[in-house]
C-alpha cells in the first residue's frame, strides 16, 4: 500500500554535507528573496518620504508577529511530519499535515480581527505624529486583514520541506517575492496606467505576493507531494497531535515573536531620541534580516534531517548535520560582517538616507555587525535541538538575544550615553546567548549518546 513511501528517504542515506546543502540551499535562496522584497519595499517607500519609511518600520513589528505564528505552526508540523516519516508512520503524518493546515487557518483569523479592529491603536502607540500614524495605519490594515495568504503560503512551503522538496518550497516563495517586487513600483508610483497609491500600494503588492505564493505552494503539494495527503473525513483535533505540533511550534512562535517584541521595544525607546532613529533601526533590521535569513534557511533545512535521523535512531548523522550546519552558518556570518564593515554608507544610501541617518547609522552598523558571528551559532544550535523535539532552547536563546538581555541594556545604555552607546548592547546579548546555546547543545548530545 505504501510501497513508494516505504522507499528510504534521502534524509536517511545521502552523505550529510551534500544533504545539508541540498536541503538548505533552496530554502536559503527563497528566504534571501523573501528578505530582498522586504528591502525593496523599504527602498521604494523611502522614495515617498522618511515619514513613510518610519511608518513601515513601526508596522513591521506587527508583520513579524504574523510571520512568527505562521512559521511556528509550520515548523511544528514540519518537525512532527518528518519524525513520523522517519519512523514509517504514514497515516499519522497525513493526520499531522491536516491538523497543521486547520491550525494555520485558525491562527490567521486572529490577525484578520486585529487588522479590522486594532490597527490604529497599535500604530499610534509608537508614532510621533499624525502623518506617521495615518501612513502606518493604512499600510498595516491591509497587511493584517489579508494575512491568511501569508499563513497558507508559509504552511505549504513547510509541508514541502518536511518531505525533502526544498526546491519546490523555494519556487513557491520566490513566486510571491517576484510578484511583490514587480508590483511595488507599479502600485506605489502609478506606472503603466495603475493609479498612484503610495504606501497603500506597497501594502497591496505585499499581500498579493503572499497569496500568489500560497497558490503555487498548494499546487506543488498536490502535484508533487505524494508522501502526504490531507485527510478531512472523520478528522478530529487529536490532543496528542496538536500538542506535538506546538511542543516545537509554540517555542518557535515565541522565538520568532521575540523579534517583533524587540522591534516594538526598540521603537518605543528610539522614538524618544528621534523618528530618524526609528527609521534607521527599521533599515538596519531589514539589512540584518538579509544576512540572517540564509542562516534561518540553513537551520530550517537541517531541522527535518535531524528529526528524520533522530526518529530513525541514527545519532551519528544527527551530530554530523550539526557540525556541517554550524560551519556554513559561521561562514555566512563572517562574509556579512565584512560587508557591513566595509560599505555601511552605501547600504544606507539605498534607502535614501538623510545626512542625519548617515551620521547615526554608519558607526551603528559597524558596531552591531560584530555580533553576527555569535548570533549564527545560537541560531543553528536552536534549530538542531528543535529537530530533536525540544524547541525550548531555540526559544530561550532567541529571547536572550532579542529581549531578556538586549532591551534592558539598550534602555540602560541609552540613559547613560545616548544613541552612541546603545548599539553595544547587541554585543552583550549575543555573547550571553551563545554561551547558553553551547551548554545546551553539549547536554543534548550527551543524552543522545546515552539513548543510542
Amino acid at each position: 500500500m505504501h510501497v513508494q513511501m516505504a522507499k528510504e528517504n534521502k534524509m536517511g542515506v545521502m552523505p550529510v554535507p551534500r544533504l545539508v546543502i541540498t536541503m538548505s540551499f533552496p530554502i536559503m535562496v527563497s528566504m534571501l528573496v523573501q528578505s530582498l522584497y522586504n528591502i525593496v519595499d523599504s527602498i521604494f517607500v523611502a522614495r515617498i518620504s522618511e515619514e513613510a519609511l518610519t511608518a513601515t518600520s513601526i508596522a513591521y513589528s506587527a508583520q513579524m508577529l504574523q510571520i512568527a505564528v505562521a512559521v511556528g505552526t509550520g515548523v511544528g508540523a514540519n518537525a512532527l511530519i518528518s519524525r513520523c516519516l522517519g519512523a514509517k508512520q504514514f497515516d499519522r503524518a497525513n493526520e499531522a499535515a491536516t491538523t497543521g493546515l486547520l491550525l494555520t487557518v485558525l491562527s490567521s483569523l486572529i490577525f484578520v480581527l486585529w487588522g479590522i479592529f486594532g490597527t490604529e491603536v497599535f500604530v499610534r502607540r509608537f508614532s510621533s505624529g499624525e502623518t506617521i500614524t495615518a501612513l502606518g495605519t493604512s499600510y498595516l490594515h491591509i497587511c493584517q486583514v489579508y494575512s491568511t495568504g501569508l499563513f497558507l503560503g508559509t504552511f505549504f512551503q513547510r509541508l514541502l520541506q518536511a518531505t525533502g522538496r526544498t526546491f519546490s518550497s523555494m519556487l513557491a516563495q520566490i513566486t510571491g517575492a517576484v510578484v511583490n517586487i514587480v508590483l511595488d513600483p507599479i502600485m506605489i508610483f502609478g506606472l503603466f496606467g495603475c493609479p498612484e497609491m503610495g504606501i497603500t500600494g506597497a501594502a497591496i503588492a505585499t499581500v498579493t505576493g503572499q497569496w500568489a505564493a500560497a497558490a503555487i505552494g498548494l499546487i506543488l503539494n498536490i502535484v508533487q507531494n505524494k508522501e502526504i495527503h490531507f485527510v478531512f473525513r472523520n478528522l478530529r483535533f487529536r490532543r496528542e497531535s496538536v500538542l506535538a505540533i506546538y511542543r516545537v511550534g509554540a517555542p518557535t512562535i515565541i522565538t520568532q515573536a521575540c523579534g517583533s517584541l524587540m522591534m516594538a521595544a526598540m521603537n518605543a525607546i528610539l522614538i524618544m531620541f528621534s523618528s530618524t532613529a526609528v527609521a534607521f533601526f527599521g533599515v538596519y533590521f531589514k539589512l540584518q534580516s538579509f544576512l540572517f535569513m540564509p542562516m534561518n534557511g540553513l537551520g530550517q533545512g537541517s531541522l527535518p534531517i535531524v528529526g528524520y535521523n533522530f526518529g530513525a535512531g541514527n545519532s551519528g548523522r544527527v551530530r554530523e548535520t550539526c557540525r556541517t550546519s554550524l560551519t556554513i552558518g559561521v561562514g555566512i556570518a563572517v562574509v556579512g560582517m565584512i560587508v557591513f564593515m566595509a560599505f555601511p554608507e552605501k547600504l544606507l544610501h539605498l534607502f535614501a538616507a538623510s545626512d542625519a541617518m548617515i551620521r547615526m547609522g554608519v558607526p551603528a552598523l559597524r558596531i552591531i555587525c560584530v555580533s553576527c558571528i555569535p548570533a549564527s551559532v545560537t541560531m543553528i544550535i536552536g534549530y538542531v535541538i528543535s529537530g530533536l523535539g525540544n524547541g525550548l532552547v531555540n526559544m530561550t536563546g532567541t529571547a536572550i538575544r532579542q529581549l531578556i538581555v538586549l532591551v534592558p541594556f539598550v534602555y540602560l545604555f541609552g540613559r547613560l550615553g545616548g544613541l552612541d552607546l546603545i548599539w553595544f548592547a547587541f554585543w552583550i546579548s549575543e555573547l550571553t546567548a551563545v554561551i547558553f546555546a553551547v551548554i545546551c547543545l553539549k547536554k543534548a548530545f550527551q543524552k543522545l549518546r546515552q539513548s543510542a
